[in-house]
């Protein structure tokens, strides 16, 4: 596999000869920016990782999880007889 990747480049009108020359783009240089750049993005990301885990935890040793609402008290016959007698078509 190449290591370097070469693009030719106009030459200059005044002829000095630097023109002439391909211009180098080292491949293993882009690939080491690319891979430092997923590192940054990994370690932000584990970082938010970390912070959602602990509100997790602090949510559910809160008692404020989904999974420990209580559900509503089904209405008894003397609550269903009372509202029906107050004249209430639907239950609050």
């Amino acid at each position: 596999m190449d290591e370097q990747k070469t693009e030719e480049v106009q030459s200059s009108p005044e002829g000095s000869g630097e023109g002439d020359k391909p211009e180098t783009t080292n491949l293993i240089e882009d690939a080491n920016s690319a891979a430092e750049r997923l590192e940054k993005a990994n370690t932000k990301r584990e970082e938010l990782l970390n912070r959602q885990e602990i509100l997790i935890a602090k949510q559910t040793l809160g008692g404020k999880s989904d999974a420990g609402e209580e559900s509503k008290a089904e209405e008894t016959p003397k609550e269903y007889k009372d509202r029906i007698m107050r004249g209430e078509e639907t239950a609050p």
